[in-house]
């Protein structure tokens, strides 16, 4: 099979493939289950393959780069004009396909198993913090509904359950749930710092998280966000770093005049 560059849309089980030749005829459109994907790739001859970068697609990426081929991660916005009317699974290989043959096409590069660990760390920091302000904001609001109240910051929080523990007027019950709420903000406490104390550990072995922290207004935890999950070989300029995090102005410009709006922060928000 004379294959030029083959689209691969993954799933949990099945993956669909559309798979062209040099004069982009479809020559190869089928599913493959989960356990056939490795055999199947192992008996093609090395070619392009393009994926959407999405959940699983860099553990992919590894594999078939493994096996000799090419691999091209898209982001998926830049897939989804090229899909057809009548969204399938055919329809979204055939569109990634399409989207990896124009010359211009913005890549993800694909991560090492080791930089993706290191990232998980930053992953479970922020999914803590989430819960760690779930929790604060339940005590806040469960106590408010018994006319005891407290300033917005996590540092109030002790403050407001001592003073719960002390209002007669509050029930027993609503005292051991809040206070139980407490506990659980405690034992998040302890994880969170226990996850920055390993990511300044990684900070300081990583000598770009160390430059970029020597830049006004970077501390630690957002230079070493930086440094593990953006790869500056592929900005040309700061300002084109920028527009990818989405800290310019978005241009609706037409018949020679300029017009820009506000940012659009079209990027990853968290590094924004």
């Amino acid at each position: 099979m004379n294959l030029n560059r083959v689209g691969l849309d993954t799933s949990k089980a099945i993956f669909t493939l559309h798979g062209v030749d040099q004069d982009e005829r479809a020559v190869l459109r089928r599913n493959l289950k989960r356990s056939e994907m490795e055999a199947f790739f192992a008996m093609l001859p090395p070619t392009l393959v393009a994926l959407e970068a999405c959940g699983g697609s860099h553990h992919w990426g590894r594999r078939l780069a493994d096996l000799g081929h090419t691999v091209r991660l898209i982001p998926p916005q830049y897939v989804k004009p090229f899909v057809r009317r009548g969204k399938n699974d055919r329809n979204d290989a055939e569109a990634i396909s399409e989207a990896a043959s124009r010359p211009g096409m913005p890549c993800v590069p694909v991560r090492a198993a080791e930089q993706q660990a290191e990232a998980i760390v930053l992953s479970v920091r922020e999914l803590l913090v989430r819960q760690r302000t779930q929790l604060v904001n339940a005590v806040r609001g469960h106590a408010a509904e018994f006319g005891v109240v407290a300033a917005k910051n996590i540092s109030h929080l002790s403050g407001l359950l001592e003073t719960v523990a002390a209002e007669e007027a509050v029930p027993d019950t609503a005292k051991e749930m809040l206070a139980f709420l407490g506990a659980q903000v405690v034992q998040l406490d302890e994880r969170i710092a226990e996850l920055e104390g390993r990511m300044k550990q990684q900070h300081k072995a990583s000598a770009v998280s160390q430059l970029l922290a020597e830049v006004p207004g970077i501390g630690p935890i957002s230079a070493l966000s930086l440094a593990l999950k953006i790869d500056p070989g592929r900005f040309t300029s700061g300002r084109h770093f920028a527009g990818w995090l989405g800290l310019t102005p978005k241009e609706h410009s037409t018949g020679g005049r300029q017009r820009l709006g506000g940012i659009s922060r079209a990027g990853n928000e968290r590094l924004r």
